[in-house]
């Protein structure tokens, strides 16, 4: 009689179980339920690759204003300071429109002014308004 018992408690045991797992699922397939954390895979947040474009454009228009004001009779290390800035954030806008270019590896002097030039024309007709 002990051994019957054990098998009927394990078919209630088995069929409950069963239907509970069968709930379960159902409510999983439908969204009513998640699966435990362990199980569940974790999505990070997919971070931007950088500063976003209205923050680039910004700094364009701040940094060719102010190279356009830097005064005559003013320290070289300034202009070059500027200069230096504002082409940092070209390359960083070219980098976010996908737009090439060859400005951080053109060396100082009228070959990188013509590259700086070409870039700013190549941003334009990707749609960005440089400053000249």
């Amino acid at each position: 009689m002990g051994t019957s018992l054990l098998h009927l408690a394990a078919i209630v045991a088995g069929v409950v179980g069963s239907v509970a797992l069968a709930g379960w699922v159902a409510r999983l397939v439908f969204g009513s339920a998640r699966l435990p954390a362990p199980l569940r895979r974790r999505r990070e947040p997919i971070a931007p690759a950088g500063r976003p474009l209205e923050l680039v454009a910004a700094d364009l228009r701040r940094l060719g204003a102010q190279l356009a004001r830097v005064p005559a009779g003013a320290p070289m290390a300034r202009r070059r300071g500027l200069q230096a800035a504002y082409d940092d954030v070209l390359v960083e806008a070219a980098r976010l429109l996908e737009v090439p270019h060859a400005l951080d590896a053109v060396p100082p002097g009228r070959p990188r002014d013509v590259e700086r030039l070409r870039l700013q024309a190549a941003l334009g007709d990707a749609g960005l308004a440089v400053p000249d």
